[in-house]
């Protein structure tokens, strides 16, 4: 038995959210985190999604990672590979959607590919090759504040465009509306055009099934987790998919809770208000204290032990001019590490101390803690929220019951129900 698809995920919470709707879709997919070992045993998998921390880091760098990954993948067996990235198309203007894309594009053949970040269950749609959030366009959403990755531009093939030396085309609703066949005839004529790389509209989930029904042939397929929702059938249809999803398996071990948010997005800030309002115990982190040696990491796990007659939250979200200020102090990249570094000694301190299910807010801050906790692969579990499921730790003695959640996904209550899935 091998494995059917593979995909490299630019990071921790996007790959989590792409294994669970492969895995709601009929397949057994395990996550696994970082580039796999040559001789990684995947099990039974007919999906495997690999975890990279590359979204923010040098393209060079981010290319080298995504091209080993696709590279185990394919060795492993993958027929197709998807590279996964934000439904909010996050990159900068140097990438590294684009040079990632064109990376794998050529090592895989250089045939069409597509990209289409749409995800419609949580309002990411995009119509005439613009990407809204929403009814809002990207440049006008939350987004255009990330302190990371600021999208300030809606026009996918403009965005992606300046990214990559790939001639980029668009395919547009007018095709998308009329089926898969209508769909897989516009990727004959783009590639007829010399087009390399297509955006795609889609405002459905309908319209996504259609497009993955059309690209059943592709080697490579780019986009947000929806572009994931009509792939497994394709494979079915082929007489290949031999087994039902992994949900049904999973099992969260019993023991002490707590939150940790280290985004600052807009969804984020409303989830952190909404469980204070409702008396959640909450520490709030500042960058600048914990770069004075104000706020360590013993005084940290110290409030968190404290807290016993509720599940305490440890955040670090602020506003947009909060965290400029902070850029402005400690420098870009070193205001969020602090935040995430500490986070993630705080989460292995707690593991000492018996606390077993974390819920963790942010990719940045979520693949630091996992890293931290030495978790290499996860087993995907029930949905709390559109793209974010509870996952169970793979392979580690005492396993660990994981909810990480991408800063822009999950309703205003979301830190108050997790729990209730568990």
């Amino acid at each position: 038995m091998k494995m059917l698809l593979g995909a490299v995920a630019d990071d921790l919470t996007g790959a989590t959210d792409l294994a669970l709707t492969l895995s709601r879709e009929g397949m057994r997919t395990v996550q696994v985190v970082g580039i796999p070992p040559v001789d990684f045993d995947y099990g039974d998998a007919e999906a495997v999604v690999v975890a990279l921390k590359s979204r923010t880091i040098a393209a060079d760098e981010a290319v080298a990672l995504s091209l080993e990954a696709c590279r185990r993948l394919i060795a492993a067996g993958a027929e197709q590979v998807i590279f996964k990235y934000c439904s909010t198309f996050d990159s900068t203007p140097e990438g590294n959607i684009g040079p990632v894309a064109e990376a794998l594009h050529g090592h895989l053949g250089g045939a069409l590919t597509l990209a289409c970040p749409a995800f419609p269950a949580n309002g990411r749609t995009v119509y005439r090759g613009h990407l809204f959030v929403g009814d809002m366009l990207l440049s006008d959403s939350p987004m255009k504040n990330h302190p990371l990755t600021p999208m300030t531009e809606s026009n996918l093939v403009r965005v992606l465009q300046q990214q990559t030396a790939l001639k980029v085309g668009l395919i547009t609703r007018d095709w998308v509306s009329k089926g898969s066949d209508q769909i897989g005839a516009a990727f004959t004529q783009a590639a007829a055009r010399g087009e390399e790389i297509v955006i795609v509209d889609a405002i459905t989930d309908y319209d996504l099934r259609a497009i993955g029904r059309a690209a059943a042939g592709m080697r490579l397929i780019t986009g947000g987790s929806g572009i994931a929702l009509g792939l497994p059938e394709n494979f079915r249809r082929a007489g290949k998919l031999r087994s039902q999803s992994t949900a049904a398996d999973f099992a969260a071990p019993q023991g002490k809770a707590v939150i940790l948010a280290g985004s600052c997005s807009a969804a984020t800030r409303r989830q952190v208000s909404v469980a204070i309002e409702a008396a959640t115990p909450a520490l709030k982190l500042d960058p600048l204290d914990i770069a004075a040696g104000r706020t360590t990491v013993d005084a940290v796990v110290d409030w968190v032990m404290s807290a016993t007659d509720a599940i305490p939250l440890v955040y670090s979200s602020s506003e947009p001019d909060d965290v400029r200020r902070a850029q402005e102090a400690l420098g870009r990249d070193r205001a969020g590490e602090l935040i995430e570094q500490l986070l993630a000694q705080v989460a292995a301190r707690l593991t000492s101390l018996g606390y077993c299910r974390f819920l963790v807010a942010g990719g940045e801050t979520s693949g630091a803690v996992v890293n931290q906790l030495g978790v290499q692969a996860l087993l995907i579990g029930p949905e709390i929220d559109p793209g974010v499921p509870w996952t169970v730790s793979i392979g580690r003695k005492e396993p660990l019951a994981l909810a990480l959640k991408s800063g822009n996904f999950g309703g205003d209550d979301f830190f108050l129900r997790a729990w209730d899935v568990v």
